[in-house]
C-alpha cells in the first residue's frame, strides 16, 4: 500500500501555555499542517511503515540547482523526528501502538508526505 499526500511537511514546535493565545507562526504552520493531515485521512500504520517527507525547494535556487537537488537527501532542519511527531500527532490519539518506522527526508519540487507499508 502506497499513499501520497499533497501536504508541506511542518515539524512540531515546542510550544508553551502562552502559545494557547499567543499567534507565533511556527505553531500556526503546525496546526495548519494537523488539520490538513486530519482533512486528507493520512494513515500511519501500526504494523510499520515508510515515511517520505519531501520538503520543497527555495524558490530563491536557480533551475540548475532545483534539477540538481531534486530526490537529494534533506539534511538541515527541520529534524527528521519532529517532522515524524507532528505527523503522529495530527494522525493518531495515541501513537504508542506504532512499534516499526522508518523515515527519510528529501528535497522535491513540492511538499509531500509518501507512507507505505513495510509488510503486506
Amino acid at each position: 500500500m502506497l499513499s501520497e499526500y499533497q501536504i508541506t511537511p511542518a515539524p512540531k514546535p515546542r510550544m508553551t501555555q502562552r502559545d494557547k493565545w499567543a499567534k507565533r507562526p511556527a505553531v500556526l504552520r503546525y496546526r495548519e499542517f494537523c488539520d490538513q493531515c486530519r482533512e486528507l485521512g493520512v494513515n500511519v500504520p501500526d504494523s510499520g511503515a515508510h515515511v517520505r517527507f519531501i520538503m520543497p525547494m527555495p524558490k530563491s535556487w536557480s533551475a540548475k540547482k532545483r534539477a540538481e537537488m531534486i530526490g537529494q537527501p534533506h539534511q538541515q532542519r527541520p529534524d527528521l523526528d519532529n517532522l515524524l511527531k507532528a505527523l503522529f500527532d495530527a494522525t493518531r490519539k495515541e501513537d504508542s501502538g506504532i512499534y516499526s518506522i522508518s523515515a527519510i527526508k528529501e528535497w522535491g519540487d513540492e511538499g509531500r508526505i509518501i507512507i507505505s507499508q513495510h509488510w503486506q
